[in-house]
Order: C-alpha cells, then sequence, then structure tokens
C-alpha cells in the first residue's frame, strides 16, 4: 500500500505485519493542534465563497425565469418544463382504490391508496431497498423487480384473511406509476426517459418509453393492473398537497434530487398548441429545474468543490443547480473543503487521514448532526470523526466544522428560494401570496432549511416574501400518483383529451 499523502499512512510488511508511519515537526506536542485563531482564519474566506447576498440571488431569479419562460416555448431545453398532461386540480370529489407504484432514489415504494374525499385518504404500503446493481443493470429487469414487488403487494394486501384474493376476476385496478426522471410524455400514460438522475444509469433505458417498459413487466407477471398515468413525484406532492390543502399552488422536493412542479395555464404553453388543448385549461408543468444553468454555467456561483463535484460525477457538466442544493452533494461539497485543507497542512496533522480520501463517505446527514449538536464541547461531532474517520478533533476544528456545514447548508436554501421566486414571480403569486408543499430529506430532515428558505424569499422579495410559505407536503409519490390516476379516469371516461 502506498504511504497516505497527507503525512500518515501504514504498510504492510512482507513478514505480514503492519507499519504504521506518520510525519511531523519537533514542535508538535499535541496532535491534532489547529487554532482557534488558524481555523477562523480560513471560515473567513469559505464565508466569501458559499455566501450568497439579496442582489446576487435575484440575479438569478431573474435569469431562472427566462429559462422556465424557454422551456414552455421550446422543446428539448436544458430545463424541459415538461407537460404531465394533469389537467387542473382535483375537486377533491375523487373516491375509490387506487395502486401507487414509486420507483425513487433509494427505495421502490408500492401503495394501495384509499381516496375518500374531502381531502382524506388511506394508505398501506410497503418499501423495497434497491441495490446498485439494480440501479445501473438491465434496464428491463429494474422494471421486472418493480413488477414483481408489486405482485408480492397485491398478494398480501388484496386478500382476506384466508389468503384469497379480494379483486373480482377481470376487475384491473388504476395504478399511478411515480417515475421520479425527467421524461418527455406526449400523453399521461407514456414517458420517453431523457436521462437518469440520482446515481441511476440503468442501461437500455435513457430514450426508452419507460411505461411500455413497465407494462410489459406487468404483463409477465400477469398483474390485475391498469397502467393510467406516469408522473413525477414533484407533480405528485402538487396535486396531493393541493387535494389536503387548496392554497397549495407550487411543490419542490428536496432531498437526494430537487425539483419543482406548478399549475400553468395551457396559453402559456407555446410548445403544446398543436394538440389543440382549450386555451382556457390549466395543465401541471414538471419543471426539472435540477438541470438549470448546465453547460453553459452562466449564472449559479460555483466554488472550485462544486466543480470537482460536477467534472468527476457521472454527468459532467448537467443538473448544476441540483449539485449545489441536493443531499446526494452537500456532504461531497464539505468533505473537499476538509481534503483540502489536511493537503495544506492545517487539519489532523500526523494522523492517518485515508478514511476522508474516498468520494461520498461524508454523508450530508452529517451534516445536519454537526450543525443540531448541542453540547458545548460538540460531542456529535467528536463521535462523528472518531468513530467514521478514526481521527480525533480540537474544539476549534469542531467549531469550524460547524459553522461550514452551516454555511453549505444555508447556500444550498437560499439558492432553493430563488428557484421558489422564479416560479412565484413569473405566476404573479406574490400579491396573494401562496402555499409551497415541499417534501424530501433536506427540507424535512435538515436543521433550519425552512427558515433559511423563508430568510431567502424575504431577502429577494422584501417583506411580501412572507406572503409565500413552505410546509411539509402531501405524500407525492403515493398519495398524489394515486389521485392523478383518479383524475385521469374520471377525465378519460368523461371524453376528456381520450388521446392525452
Amino acid at each position: 500500500m502506498v504511504i497516505s499523502r497527507r503525512g500518515s499512512g501504514s504498510l504492510t510488511l512482507p513478514s505480514g505485519q503492519t507499519l504504521t508511519t506518520h510525519t511531523r515537526t519537533q514542535d508538535e506536542e499535541d496532535l491534532p493542534h489547529a487554532t482557534k485563531r488558524t481555523m477562523a482564519d480560513h471560515l473567513r474566506k469559505y464565508d466569501t465563497l458559499f455566501t450568497l447576498t439579496p442582489q446576487r440571488m435575484r440575479m438569478i431569479v431573474e435569469a431562472f425565469k427566462d429559462t422556465l419562460e424557454l422551456g414552455l416555448e421550446k422543446s428539448e431545453q436544458i430545463v424541459p418544463m415538461i407537460p404531465t398532461f394533469v389537467f387542473g386540480w382535483p375537486t377533491g370529489e375523487e373516491k375509490g382504490d387506487y395502486l401507487a407504484v414509486d420507483l425513487g432514489g433509494t427505495n421502490l415504494r408500492v401503495c394501495l391508496v384509499t381516496v375518500q374525499g374531502d381531502g382524506k385518504f388511506e394508505i398501506t404500503q410497503s418499501k423495497y431497498r434497491l441495490t446498485e446493481e439494480q440501479k445501473h443493470g438491465d434496464g428491463q429487469k429494474l422494471f421486472d423487480f418493480c413488477a414483481e414487488c408489486l405482485k408480492t403487494f397485491i398478494d398480501t394486501s388484496l386478500a382476506d384473511s384466508d389468503g384469497a384474493a379480494t379483486l373480482k376476476d377481470g376487475k384491473k385496478l388504476p395504478l399511478g406509476f411515480t417515475f421520479s426522471y425527467p421524461c418527455t410524455q406526449d400523453r399521461i400514460d407514456q414517458g420517453i426517459l431523457i436521462r437518469w438522475t440520482k446515481g441511476f444509469g440503468a442501461t437500455d433505458t435513457e430514450g426508452q418509453d419507460v411505461a411500455a417498459m413497465f407494462r410489459n413487466s406487468l404483463e409477465k407477471y400477469q398483474l390485475p393492473v391498469e397502467l393510467t398515468a406516469l408522473i413525477n413525484d414533484t407533480t405528485g406532492t402538487l396535486i396531493a398537497s393541493n387535494y389536503v390543502n387548496p392554497q397549495t399552488r407550487i411543490a419542490c422536493i428536496f432531498g437526494t434530487g430537487c425539483n419543482a412542479a406548478y399549475m400553468e395555464h395551457v396559453k402559456d404553453i407555446p410548445k403544446i398548441t398543436s394538440l389543440g388543448i382549450d386555451e382556457s385549461a390549466e395543465m401541471a408543468i414538471n419543471c426539472e429545474w435540477g438541470a438549470f444553468d448546465s453547460f453553459e454555467h452562466e449564472h449559479l456561483p460555483r466554488t472550485k468543490y462544486d466543480i470537482t463535484v460536477d467534472e468527476t460525477s457521472n454527468k459532467p457538466g448537467e443538473q448544476a443547480f441540483e449539485k449545489l442544493i441536493s443531499g446526494r452533494y452537500l456532504g461531497e461539497i464539505l468533505r473537499l473543503v476538509i481534503c483540502e485543507l489536511i493537503d495544506e497542512g492545517v487539519l489532523f496533522l500526523g494522523q492517518n487521514t485515508y478514511k476522508l480520501e474516498n468520494p461520498y463517505v461524508f454523508d450530508t446527514a452529517f451534516l445536519s448532526l454537526m450543525e443540531s449538536d448541542p453540547t458545548d464541547e460538540l460531542l456529535m461531532i467528536i463521535g462523528i470523526f472518531t468513530h467514521f474517520f478514526a481521527v480525533e478533533t480540537t474544539l476549534a476544528e469542531r467549531q469550524f466544522f460547524r459553522a461550514l456545514a452551516k454555511l453549505i447548508g444555508r447556500r444550498a436554501a437560499r439558492l432553493s428560494a430563488c428557484g421558489i421566486a422564479a416560479i412565484v414571480g413569473k405566476m404573479g403569486y406574490l400579491d396573494e401570496g401562496c402555499s409551497v408543499g415541499a417534501d424530501g430529506s433536506l427540507y424535512n430532515k435538515y436543521p433550519g432549511f425552512a427558515d433559511r428558505i423563508h430568510e431567502g424569499l424575504v431577502d429577494i422579495f422584501g417583506e411580501r416574501g412572507r406572503k409565500i410559505i413552505t410546509h411539509h407536503a402531501e405524500d407525492g409519490s403515493g398519495v398524489g400518483s394515486a389521485i392523478i390516476a383518479a383524475m385521469t379516469k374520471k377525465r378519460k371516461d368523461a371524453g376528456l383529451y381520450v388521446s392525452l
């Protein structure tokens, strides 16, 4: 083994013994030895790098609005602004049993949703963990796995106490399929995958109709379901949140990835004029805004750490907005700063730091823990570095790590506010105010994330920004998917845009 470039390492001798080595200077009595003053000096540099001024945020919002307009006007834009063929808001009168399958970033979820009307529902669900092999293996096998899990769920959840099926012969349950990756859709029950995001890379899938691939798997397992709607989880979040809280106008996901959806006037979607839809109608738009400022990189304040994250990702140049915001990347940004300071001889002198050298070992959850550490000695941070990385820290270092986590987390929230502000400004929601349904691990679990979004909205809009309120969204990928399946069935039964 090569001795670590961090000044410490270990070497396995031919005899099998391990020789541990480290270099140090004669005045290095207490290790590690980073001082409060040293760390404060470095923190000032990172404070400048990661802080977004209100003026810069307003510039980003204006560029964002232009990008949204362009995506509505023309097809195949970087931010694709995908028409979802979800027409209008739920009425609150939707009722019945609907299945939902959610292929997320980490798990596969299968749900049975009983929609009861008036904002009420019941949900039964099961989760199945996705392996890295499934995420990057053959695409059709991935959908076969989805169908297999759905069969298991139907056999157990739609059976009486004796195990007999409760579904009548010949009856098919409507199924909403939540597929949270950018697809172009010509109708609601079809979707061509533009590109994988969130670390997926299953082969023979990009450029294919994923709804058709899933139908093949459903037929293979002879399942009593009808795939009624292919939706994005953000679109589902929009509809589910409005079903429960009719003030909801926008939905956002801040988790492994990031995205937004909102309801647009058909007259303001030039690229679908040829479909002959009534101009007074409304349609949900799946923005896929994680791609904002991709390739050109003209508007977002990327640091050298963000550029490294981008260049070493499986999709260099793409998803530029997402790489500054989402939970998949924040821990990696902080790890790169730490590694740079180790290389400069500032941190962990004389200690073996090889565990910190592996990309993505520093989970974004660690940033949450560091920010929320309530102890004077920052014991939580001691635990993270000793348990996961086998290094000791000084109080000055721990205070620095927490401050750095706060800078990175705050920047993510303020950039998120820029995206929300772009939709609010475009749709004219500022005067009357609106609710934003928000979901995802960052929004739900990262301390202060929602407060920092609200702070950002006030910095962009002034006091009127307080009228834009985010709230915890309803379950879009389960409940929302089921309600959209119900809305679609009702629309087509009424003979309205049946080919869409």
